[in-house]
């Protein structure tokens, strides 16, 4: 059943991994300008036509469009117009530096809210309560754009705890210098993560079989881990999965204020310049990426209730 389940999760994205794609395409082309004009400022008209030709652009949308799905069946990704290099060489260089950010932000906050989200549950309507709330509601309500620049201001220009900016050459510099950026994500992921778990455990704690459980005399901590933990987190599940495809939102900007060299950098780059091709292969991917994370969320919420998957 849940192999069964699981098929049928992964063969949900292919039409929407279409329809994505056309919607990019359809899209990317409806903006103003285009990448030869923007970066030939000085070519005359007859010198942009002929670029365009060079590159597809005077062809209709529609066999436009045929030639992209029809490369990406074969494998061929397409060539940057601004760049002069393959897409998938141009994207496969930079994503892992998103992934790397995009998995740090999420330990980060399931490690801060989980254990918070219990304290604010036990303790609820009291000081403690009251007081993560409030801290985290903050941290929520800010932009992204915002705190990233107030936590490079203190502790890269003033503390000069962590670099300003860039990527490094190993493991250890490549987490010191996404640090900030990733916590920058972590702040308000963490604080969504806590309203939302803090809510599933006072529903869960209140819940019968969990007063039937203490009633006959089951240890706490067996009824923390066993009932309340494994339930409360059911529904936190499906939200960090979801959460997963804002943080690669927030990514392209907090890689903008922090001059990371990841694909959301990138992205902002390519719309800029409008480099078509780019745009609409790395909106492919990172819709994948998205997909991809949807349907472990349902495995692992799968996992812990069995009954999704009837």
């Amino acid at each position: 059943m849940r192999l069964s389940y699981a098929i049928a999760r992964l063969f949900q994205i292919i039409p929407t991994f279409i329809m994505i794609g056309l919607v990019v395409f359809l899209l990317a082309r409806a903006m103003p300008g285009d990448t030869i004009s923007l970066m030939n400022d000085r070519a005359t008209d007859e010198a942009i036509a002929e670029m365009q030709r060079q590159v597809g652009l005077d062809k209709p949308l529609w066999e436009q469009f045929i030639t992209f799905f029809n490369g990406l069946l074969h494998g061929n990704l397409g060539t940057s117009i601004k760049y002069r290099v393959p897409v998938g060489d141009l994207i496969w260089g930079r994503l892992p530096v998103t992934l790397l950010l995009t998995a740090i932000s999420t330990v980060m906050a399931l490690v801060v809210s989980i254990p918070l989200a219990f304290i604010s549950a036990i303790y609820a309507n009291r000081w403690q309560d009251v007081s993560l709330r409030v801290a985290f509601q903050v941290g929520l309500s800010s932009p992204v754009f915002y705190v990233g620049l107030i936590l490079l201001t203190v502790f890269a220009a003033w503390l000069n705890w962590f670099p300003v900016g860039g990527y490094g050459n190993d493991l250890l510099s490549n987490l010191h210098h996404l640090f900030l950026p990733a916590l920058t994500l972590a702040l308000s992921f963490s604080a969504v993560i806590l309203r939302n778990l803090r809510a599933s455990i006072l529903q869960v704690i209140n819940a019968e079989f969990v007063t039937y459980a203490t009633a006959k005399g089951i240890p706490a901590r067996l009824i923390m881990r066993r009932h309340i933990l494994r339930n409360a987190t059911v529904a936190t599940v499906t939200l960090v999965g979801l959460q997963i495809g804002q943080l690669l939102g927030g990514a392209v900007i907090t890689e903008t204020v922090f001059a990371v060299p990841g694909v959301g950098r990138l992205m902002v780059d390519a719309i800029l310049f409008r480099d078509y091709p780019v745009i609409q292969i790395l909106t492919l991917v990172l819709a994948v990426m998205v997909s991809i994370a949807f349907l472990i969320s349902d495995l692992v919420q799968m996992w812990l209730d069995p009954r999704i998957s009837r």
